[in-house]
């Protein structure tokens, strides 16, 4: 199932679960968060009868979407500062977070051997660091044979919230790329090759030998690809898993972050996933269609209360108790139908 279901957003959008017989809701966005979504719409289909359309066309694609009300939600990975919510009449929430990861194909070495810093990174993206061989990945990696070959690099081509989280990462730790690049759902890079959506670079980059790309992390476990470890902001060298984002998760204060923006990349703690993010919905505050928004509300919150072990079993991090708490009382308080009557 799952492995159709990626398939399935390849190809750019999914109908997920749909019902003849019930009031069907749409979405589309973010790439990054589509295989939990897919697996709870799954199981949420079988349970109620109501299925999910949802277009996995990256984070751009989805707040265009939204603006243009010919969906029911937006999803993105790069939150909207809360000026941007208010111009549009939106309300955004957090909705399962997890981690992304720099993948590699380099034949002969196996999957968490590679070890990289923020700073290097940002090297290898700026075209700096050009080859495996180069001096500088050496030295982070004594005993590993590196081929003298050249570094091929693989980012997004669309308008991604990936690229937002790891931008912003290597904007914080490398100053070279902050002025040289910066940060973006879309950037002008300075040098590789483009592919469409978290599918599209996976594919590259299993494709190209000497290939370097960045993957939400079920993508890379569903395409059996490498990924390296990462020095965090405490000079810790982790692995990608459930653990390392759940640790960058913890320090999250919510409730200090206006309109619920946050962005959970380069966290304090040793055991920290220095690229974590959140994945964000997105919903007008008027809901012309209250009947739709009431279902996507119904949607969500039996995502948050039974949907948790699926998450974790794709190793993304389940929005916590006491957020959830907080997300509701967001739904009920702003979200409304013509009338002013709260949907939740």
């Amino acid at each position: 199932m799952f492995r159709r279901l990626i398939g399935a957003a390849a190809l750019g959008a999914a109908a997920i679960g749909t019902s003849a017989f019930a009031t069907d809701i749409t979405g589309a966005g973010a790439t990054f968060p589509y295989p939990i979504y897919a697996k709870w719409a799954d199981v949420y289909r079988k349970e109620t009868g109501v299925g999910l359309n949802y277009q996995s066309i990256g984070s751009g694609g989805g707040i265009k979407q939204i603006l243009a009300k010919t969906v029911d939600f937006g999803a993105s990975d790069a939150p909207l500062k809360p000026e941007e919510l208010d111009k549009n009449g939106l309300l955004q929430f957090p909705a399962i977070m997890g981690g992304v990861v720099p993948v590699y194909n380099i034949k002969g070495v196996e999957a968490g051997k590679i070890r990289l810093t923020g700073p290097l990174l940002a090297e290898i993206y700026l075209g700096k660091v050009a080859k495996w061989s180069d001096p500088a990945i050496a030295k982070l990696n004594p005993g590993i044979k590196l081929p003298d070959q050249a570094i091929s690099v693989v980012h997004r081509s669309d308008g991604s919230g990936t690229t937002f989280l790891f931008t912003n990462y290597l904007s914080k730790v490398s100053p070279g790329w902050k002025e040289g690049v910066g940060e973006g759902t879309a950037v002008k890079w300075a040098t590789g090759v483009g592919g469409k959506g978290n599918e599209g670079v996976a594919n590259y980059v299993s494709r190209i030998d000497g290939a370097i790309g960045y993957v939400e992390y079920a993508y890379a476990k569903q395409n059996k690809l490498a990924y390296a470890l990462m020095q965090n902001r405490e000079g810790q060298f982790v692995a990608p898993d459930d653990e390392t984002f759940k640790a960058a998760a913890a320090g999250a204060d919510w409730s200090k972050a206006p309109g619920m923006y946050l962005i959970l990349t380069d966290q304090a703690g040793k055991q920290s996933w220095p690229i974590t993010g959140a994945s964000f919905i997105l919903m007008h505050k008027q809901q012309e269609k209250p009947e739709n928004g009431k279902e996507v509300l119904k949607f969500f919150d039996w995502s948050f209360r039974n949907g948790g072990k699926m998450a974790a079993d794709l190793d993304y991090v389940p929005m916590p108790d006491a957020v959830v708490k907080m997300i509701q009382s967001e739904w009920k308080s702003q979200l409304k139908d013509p009338s002013g009557k709260s949907l939740y």
